[in-house]
Order: structure tokens, then sequence, then C-alpha cells
């Protein structure tokens, strides 16, 4: 095969699709392993109208099975993973902890023997999708890597984990070497507007609420808290383009190929944005009305958090690129176009 063929697993999932468009742009042949438990298979055909058919590969399978891995490796002689399969919902991690944490360490584990069975003949890298969520209420902003890691939920410890077993792993067996990428809230969709984020059920985060708001489906946002110690009393975090994010990894792969050393590294804008703020841009770019109404604080949420993202431009050469007004645009494109997402 000429190109370089990357394995994304998870990867018909929200940034996992959105990744895929970029390897591809950039050179790279992305071959996805996904159970799709969390992802829809027209993906499939809006990946085919993006890049066309012959530009990836796509199997249907579970990464906690070390032999499917193995024959993805094998078949397109793969050199580089990007590990996105795991389950994803902080609230439902609470409740089902224990299939969080089996789901989540388990294939991770079955991904990195499946990369050790293949090294004694070629080095493959590793990049790990991780999470801010690792860092918990940070005790200063903007946060940097080396910031005291202090998860608060299952969900952000089976990240947590999974850095320390790729971490350990690479310490074991330096040929493989692991970027892990800590990264902080990603939204908006494609500017074609062919793939976006398709929640389950009602959406955990914000911005898929408020565009389910603008499309009609949900009456009102619902604000946790107006007295938080910050300029409008909401809640502030750093949204990242997913355009950005992807690219992201992209960057990463590039750094691992060419002989980059492991690292933790974070991926967000640097900048923090309040719920309000957020509201306002995505009022601005639908032209629709967002109602809300303030209720109360949620057990375990914090005022502040964004990222030092010094590391990612000084590593990678990565930095992003799209305002908060164009992923609401982008977002909002999404949403219109496909009101009851892929369905």
């Amino acid at each position: 095969m000429s190109k370089q063929a990357i394995l994304l697993t998870g990867g018909a999932g929200y940034i996992g699709s959105h990744t895929a468009v970029s390897l591809a742009e950039a050179g790279y042949f992305p071959v996805l392993l996904d159970n799709f438990c969390n992802a829809d298979r027209a993906v499939i055909d809006r990946l085919t109208q993006l890049i066309g058919a012959s530009a990836f590969a796509i199997r249907q399978g579970d990464a906690r099975e070390q032999c499917v891995v193995t024959s993805l490796i094998e078949d397109f002689e793969v050199a580089a993973v990007i590990h996105f399969a795991a389950l994803k919902a902080v609230g439902e991690s609470v409740s089902q902890p224990l299939r969080y944490y089996d789901n989540n360490t388990a294939s991770l584990i079955a991904v990195l023997k499946a990369i050790e069975a293949y090294a004694s003949t070629r080095a493959i890298s590793l990049v790990y999708s991780s999470s801010a969520t690792v860092y918990g209420d940070p005790d200063t902003v903007p946060i940097p890597e080396t910031a005291p890691l202090r998860p608060t939920n299952p969900y952000a410890w089976t990240k947590l984990i999974g850095e320390q077993i790729a971490l350990a792993h690479s310490h074991a067996d330096p040929r493989c070497r692991v970027v892990r990428l800590r990264y902080f809230n990603p939204v908006g969709a494609h500017a074609s507007a062919l793939i976006g984020e398709q929640p389950q059920g009602v959406p955990n985060n914000l911005m898929p609420y408020v565009q389910q708001v603008a499309v009609g489906k949900r009456a009102f946002l619902a604000v946790f808290g107006c007295d938080w110690p910050t300029a409008d009393g909401t809640g502030v975090r750093d949204y990242l383009h997913v355009m950005d994010l992807a690219q992201g990894h992209v960057s990463a792969v590039d750094y691992l190929l060419q002989g980059g050393a492991s690292e933790v590294i974070n991926l967000g804008t640097g900048k923090g944005h309040s719920v309000l703020d957020l509201v306002n841009a995505f009022t601005k770019a639908s032209g629709q009305s967002i109602p809300y109404r303030f209720v109360e604080r949620r057990p375990g949420d914090i005022a502040v958090c964004y990222a030092d993202a010094g590391k990612a431009l000084s590593l990678l050469g990565w930095k992003a690129g799209y305002d908060l007004d164009t992923m609401c645009a982008d977002a909002w494109r999404w949403q219109s176009t496909n009101p009851d997402g892929y369905q």
C-alpha cells in the first residue's frame, strides 16, 4: 500500500469520523474499526461522499478483541493506531462503572497487545484519546499538562488509568511510542454538514443540547448555576472545533512517524467561553431563539476550565484555528440539515 495506513478504533464515531477525513486529506489511508454501539452506519456513506470509497477502509468489530485488531494491523500494514474506542458519558459512568472500566481499559489493553505482537518486525506508535476531565477541578487556569490529576467520575478515571497503561507499556517497550492527547470540549461539525455529532438520548454536553433547542427538539436549555465566580455567573469551558481536534490527531501521527518521543499534550484553544457566550453565539449563527432557564448547580461541576495549549504548538506545530462563531455556524449547519442526526 503506497499510503501509510492509520488504524482508528472507534473510527466511525464523532471525533473518529472527522479525523478520518483529515487523515485522508493529509495523504494517509484511514482504517476504521467500530462496533457501532455509539456510531451510525450512515457515516460510511457520508465519508464516501467526502473522501471517496477508495480513500478509507472500515470494518465492524470490537476493539476489545485482540485478534480483530491484530488482523487489521497485518492486513493493512498499519503504521500507527489512534485509539478512540471508549464509552464516554460521564453520568452513565457513575451508574454503570463496571461497564466503563471493563470497556475502556480492556479495549486499550487489546490494542497494545496487538501492537506488541508486531514489535519484533516493525514499530507501531499509538495516539491515545484522553480527556481534560483527568484534571478535575483545577487549581489555576489555563491548565498545563503538569497540573495535578484529580478525576471526579469513573469515565475520567478510565481515561487516566488508560494513560497510565499506555505510558507503562511505552516504558517497557520504547519501540511503542505514545502520545496521550487530553482534549477539552469538542464541538461543531464538518463544514459540509455531512458528518457531525449525534448524541444518543438526551445530550450530555452543552453544544448538542443547544443545537436541539434551536431546531425545536427540546423546549429550553437548563443552565446549571448562575452564581459561579465568572464574568456572567455561568460556567466557563474551552470549546474546540472538532476539525481543529481532528487536525491535532494528524499532527500527533506526523510527530510520531517522524520519530517523536512519547508525550502528553493538551488540545484546546487556550480560551474560555461561558455558557451564555455560547448561547449568544449560537443564537447569532442560527437566527433561532434559545430559551434557557437557570437551575441548581450539578454536583461535581466546576467554574472554569480551559487549556494551556502551548505544548501542542511547540511540539506538534498545532494551534486551534476556528473561533466560537465558526464552531456555532458549523454546528447549526449540521443540525438544521440533519435534525434527527443520521437517521
